[in-house]
């Protein structure tokens, strides 16, 4: 029997630290299903799902419990079993002027709605002409299978047009 484990890491950047994650991964026979890493002001983060014999779990985990001695922070959670929910992808994405609050108020019409964020990547730089700072996010959200999308439509648009930017929600 396999399980599903998620690892969550955080570090000062620096060359081989994947290579040193991948290594005790692969020692414990588990396999690497999908990531998300990123450099954020000088620190490496990264979300990992790998999937290992049940039997080598506490090896695993013991093995890269040896790499905060290396400065890299990890935590381990066990993937949850069962069913998936009904859900349908929608995708969203924004555009506009940053401010602080832009995500929280997102999330919250999000959240009040039962939709939940799959997958969210943001990022601020410069607009092409003002030089001004510019927001972006795109998101993959799971909406219950049961739910209308136009309630949502309706409280996000009010909401980007409160905010000022451009907001794009749509069947993924």
């Amino acid at each position: 029997m396999k399980t599903s484990l998620v690892l969550t890491l955080i570090g000062p950047d620096r060359p081989g630290l994947v290579n040193a994650v991948s290594r005790c991964a692969s020692e414990c026979g588990a396999n690497w299903l999908e990531s998300r890493m990123a450099h954020l002001a000088g620190q490496f983060a990264g979300v990992v799902r790998l999937e290992v014999h049940a039997g080598q779990v506490d090896k695993l985990e013991t093995a890269l419990q040896a790499l905060e001695g290396q400065g890299l922070r990890i935590a381990v959670a066990r993937g949850a079993a069962g069913p998936a929910a009904s859900v349908r992808k929608v995708g969203l994405d924004l555009v506009g002027h940053d401010r602080p609050g832009i995500v929280r108020d997102i999330s919250a019409v999000l959240a009040r709605h039962g939709v939940s964020i799959e997958s969210l990547e943001t990022a601020c730089e410069s607009a092409s002409m003002s030089g001004e700072p510019l927001f972006r996010a795109r998101a993959e959200l799971a909406v219950p299978a049961t739910l209308e999308l136009g309630p949502v439509r309706l409280d996000l648009e009010a909401l980007a047009n409160e905010l000022m930017v451009d907001l794009d929600f749509a069947d993924a």
